[in-house]
């Protein structure tokens, strides 16, 4: 196996999305990867599946559900650390032909480059916009308050960079769905901030990773597709007061003196507030479609 590279998934029933992953990274570099799969609790068999049939997959489970940051630091302390690299991907993602690669060369011109992430492609080909800035506090509250309401707000469209051209570029932070790591520098900051169960944790690691000295480096020449959200989606009464629980803790944070208290205060409740009201749309919106599915059948 690659003494380079490792790849790091966290799988949480994953179905068929897994296996598109994992032929899919076959092309994606030259090198011969090992692949751990950090399993917080699938119920469908297809991680043991896989365990089964790739030799360079190994299946290590978590011992629960202890959320994605926290599965990959799991992974990835499993990993030798001579190992300079590390991918880390949700399993629905699918590799373009020589992505991975193209990362890794990219990393060769950013020697101070501590997280590198690809172009990622929705399922229906448009572009998800996957580097964007560190939100502060304004910016934040303006894109969570008015993100849905008015898309084409200042906060959001600062916040979201899709304006910004596809060129390869240091950014706040990359979106988690498929990052390559430097070993060093995800080891100099302690890997992503478990505190964080699901959602932020990205920004999170971003933000941190500047912090430290190291470069967030988008690279739009390696392309992904992303499925997004296969068991996010399927509970969104529990999936988005995490996001909001999650985006006051990135906050709260970095605004942690007693003087900020108000702050702390209305931003909690405010993000209350819209967590139920969204939670609200979501539950309606799948109980519509459910009444679709039933009048079709």
């Amino acid at each position: 196996m690659s003494s380079k590279l490792a790849v790091v998934t966290v799988t949480y029933s994953p179905g068929e999305h897994l296996e598109h992953f994992l032929d899919t990274l076959a092309e994606a570099t030259k090198e011969e990867p090992q692949v751990v799969m950090a399993d917080n609790g699938s119920t469908d068999g297809a991680p043991e599946a896989a365990d089964k049939a790739y030799d360079h997959v190994r299946l290590l489970r978590t011992g629960g559900n202890i959320g994605y940051g926290g599965a990959v630091n799991r992974a990835v302390a499993e990993i030798d650390e001579e190992i300079e690299f590390v991918v880390v991907a949700n399993p629905d993602v699918r590799w373009a032909p020589g992505s991975i690669d193209v990362l890794l060369a990219a990393a060769e011109r950013w020697p101070r480059a501590g997280a590198l992430g690809p172009l990622v492609l929705e399922p229906d080909g448009s572009v998800y916009p996957s580097a964007r800035q560190v939100p502060d506090l304004v910016s934040g509250a303006g894109h969570a308050v008015l993100g849905t309401v008015w898309p084409s707000n200042p906060w959001t469209a600062g916040y979201r960079q899709e304006n910004e051209s596809l060129s390869e570029r240091a950014v706040g932070w990359l979106s988690g769905s498929c990052l390559l790591m430097r070993r060093a520098a995800f080891d100099s900051i302690n890997g992503f901030d478990s505190r964080y169960f699901m959602y932020m944790e990205d920004v999170d690691l971003g933000d941190r990773l500047g912090k430290a000295g190291w470069l967030n480096v988008y690279v739009p020449s390696a392309e992904v597709t992303h499925a997004k959200g296969h068991a996010a989606g399927k509970h969104p009464e529990l999936m988005l007061p995490a996001h909001h629980q999650s985006a006051y803790r990135f906050q709260a944070d970095r605004h942690p003196h007693w003087w900020q208290a108000p702050l702390r205060w209305a931003l909690r409740g405010g993000l209350a507030v819209r967590s139920r009201l969204a939670v609200a749309a979501a539950v309606r919106e799948r109980h519509k479609n459910d009444q679709r599915g039933g009048d079709v059948r």
